[in-house]
Formats: structure tokens, sequence, C-alpha cells
């Protein structure tokens, strides 16, 4: 779906099987930065704070300037306080916005590369087994699309998800302060709201599941048709791998056209009703006015919260592709972190030796340009194996005598 997240979140085929024991995980990787994240969780509490607080200070402003109407006062004194509170409390806002934005682009990119040093570590200790049953785009697809996707997540996803639920609970509270009875008609409309991007959300994750998955086999497909080219044209199969190709692709775009169709018909679907939302809130405001049960600088406020309560619900629903995807990602890079590694049960070292002039090899301590395999023997006795050498029997006070059984030239 548009929005912070839906970029780089590509590379996860399937739903997470384990959601909640994933991102426990995940936080694991947070435990360094401690301080960090409780200064950037009241960095969100301040700035979406000052959000709201901000737009309540509309009523007063907007009630002196009628009060200065109506009774052609020239006294500035009070307008100009309001003016000030109201700079400081966004000057505040805009501070606390933009340290919050440097410490989580700190933090994410240290768990992102925390993240990629165990995956790289287990990936160095992984038998042939787990190259030989996986490709090779499978494998770079965790290291690029899924860590892109987790860092959507970590960059914008959970800093967007944590400040628009702040904003959402204290804009509803500000809006039943000022009015109830409009907050209740909000309230329904939104409901309504809601349904649609249900329902519209459902056939687009579907699609973008079908999508994500499309993008790992064509990208699979690629990086081994690359790195076989050799074979394939030495059995002249370009035709039926260009054949394939065709099919992944079109496939893939299949699957994109109707994820993205599904998706970009959400947006204008919920900008209408969020306007059809602001006219119904800004009548029935105007009703009460005339009522004389609301004054102007009220429903100013109020409107303004209507705005400010839908826009982060649609955020917030338009980040649910994205978590999923995030979510399935770190699934995938933990299940290569928790591959079994390979058990080195061989008791052969490599070590350095010289050739004597009996042309046996003799392992040293110091730098030469002449290497061996040294084995032990089934009586605890070891032998040395050059490269370079041919099958012979050798001896030195380090190494015992044995017998080659092979060697390489």
């Amino acid at each position: 779906m548009p929005g912070p997240m839906s970029h780089g979140a590509h590379g996860a085929p399937r739903k997470p099987k384990n959601a909640a024991a994933t991102f426990r995980r995940l936080f694991g990787y947070f435990k360094p930065h401690t301080f960090s994240l409780v200064v950037i969780i009241v960095g969100l509490l301040i700035s979406a704070g000052a959000g709201v607080a901000g737009t309540y200070l509309l009523k007063p402003i907007i009630n002196q300037i009628e009060n200065m109407l109506q009774t052609k006062s020239s006294d500035f004194t009070v307008f100009f306080s309001y003016l000030t509170v109201l700079a400081v409390v966004y000057g505040v806002g805009a501070l606390s916005t933009y340290v919050v934005n440097r410490l989580i682009v700190n933090v994410s990119t240290a768990t992102l590369e925390a993240v990629r040093v165990d995956m790289f570590t287990r990936l160095e200790k992984l038998p042939l087994r787990y190259f030989d049953s996986q490709t090779h785009g499978e494998i770079m697809s965790r290291f690029s699309n899924d860590t892109d996707a987790l860092r959507d997540m970590l960059s914008q996803g959970l800093p967007m998800l944590i400040s628009s639920s702040i904003t959402v609970v204290g804009v509803l509270v500000m809006m039943l302060i000022l009015s109830p009875v409009l907050t209740a008609l909000v309230l329904v409309v939104f409901a309504l709201m809601l349904l649609v991007v249900q329902k519209l959300g459902k056939k687009s994750a579907f699609y973008f599941g079908k999508r994500q998955k499309s993008l790992a086999d064509v990208n699979g497909y690629i990086e081994e048709m690359i790195e076989g080219q050799r074979e394939v044209k030495v059995f002249c199969r370009e035709q039926y791998v260009s054949e394939e190709f065709e099919k992944l692709n079109e496939e893939l775009r299949q699957t994109s056209t109707s994820a993205n169709t599904y998706a970009m018909i959400l947006m204008p679907i919920m900008g209408n009703l969020s306007y059809a939302l602001y006219a119904a809130a800004a009548a029935a405001g105007a009703g009460l006015a005339i009522l004389g049960r609301a004054d102007i600088g009220t429903l100013a406020a109020f409107l303004q919260y209507t705005r400010s309560f839908s826009q982060p619900l649609v955020q917030v629903s338009q980040l649910f592709n994205g978590f999923i995807s995030a979510l399935a990602g770190a699934e995938r890079i933990f299940e290569l972190i928790d591959s079994t590694p390979e058990v080195d049960e061989g008791k052969v070292t490599l070590v350095k030796v010289e050739k004597e002039e009996s042309g046996a090899l003799r392992e040293v301590a110091c730098c030469t340009n002449h290497w061996a395999w040294k084995r032990p023997l089934d009586s605890g006795s070891s032998s040395t194996s050059n490269s370079k050498a041919t099958c012979v029997s050798m001896t030195s006070p380090s190494v015992t005598m044995a017998r080659w059984t092979c060697s390489r030239t």
C-alpha cells in the first residue's frame, strides 16, 4: 500500500507464523539502546502532545479575535500572548521531532547492523547442504529485501504507530471535552470508513502477499540463471530459460497490478470519506453554533481535530501490510540465524611446512610459502600433505612417519 513502508517490503513471501514471538525477539536487539528508546518514547509523547495542545489553542485565539471585533478593542496583549504560547508549543514539538528522528536513525541502523552480522556469522557456519537446498536469490533476499522491510518498520513504521496512537487518544479526549455530540457523529461516520478500509485492506494484503512471493521467485531465478549462464549455453537452454523467466515475470506483473490497484484506490476513497466527515462535522457544528450551544472557537478547533483524528488512523491502516511483510521478513532472518551449523568433527589442520632435502615435509613456526594438511593417524600420530607434493612418506620431530594416500598437484 502507498506509504512509508510500501517500497521496501518486497521480500516476505508469506505471513509470519508467530508475529508476537518474532516481535519479542526483535526487541532483544534493542537492549543496548534502552536509554535511546526511553528518550524516543518521551520525545514522541511531547511531539504528539504539542500537536494536540496547539490545535486546542485555536479556540481561545479565535474567540479572542471575535471578542475584539465585537468590542472594537485595539488591545492585542491577550492575542499576542496566545500566539507566543502557540509558538512555544510548536517549537518544543519540532525540537522533539528532530531529536526523535535522529535517535531513531541511530537505533535502527545499529539494530540492522547487528542483525546482518548475526546472519553472516551463521551463514559462514552452515553446511553445504543448506546452500544446495536454498537458491542464492533466496539467501540474498534475506540480506536485502527482508532487511529493507525490517528497516522501514523500525525507522518509520513503529515510530509512526506510537505517534499516531498517542495522537488519536489525545485528539479523542479533546474532542469529547469540546463537544460530546459532535464527537459521537464523528465516531459513527468514521466507523463506516474503517469498514471500507477493512474490506479493501484484506484484498490488498492478499495480492501483496502473492506479489512478494512472485518477486522472490523472480529474484531467485535471475540469480541462478546469471550464475549458471555457462551451463545454459553449453546445453542450449536459452529458449527454455527465456520462456520460464517470461512466465515468472508475467505472474509478477499480474500480482503487482492487482496489489497496486487496491492500494491506489484506497487513498482516494479514504480522502473523499474524510472530506465527507469534515463536511458533516462542520454542518452539525454550525447548527450547534446557531443554537448557541457552541462558539466559533470551539467549532474551529473541533474541525481541526476531525482532520487530526482521521489522518493517524488512515496512516495506521496503511502500515498493516508493511508490518506483515517486515515481521515475515524478520522470521525468515531468524530462521537463517537459527539454522543448525555444521559441527567440525575433523582433526585436519593447515600448517606451515618446509621441504627437507630428503623430500619430507617438516612443520615449522615461521612464515613460508608452503602449506600442508596435517592429519592425525589412528595411533595418535599425524601426517602432513602439501598441495604441491606427490605421494611420499616423511619424518620430522613434530610430524610422525605416515604414508600418503592421496595428494594434489
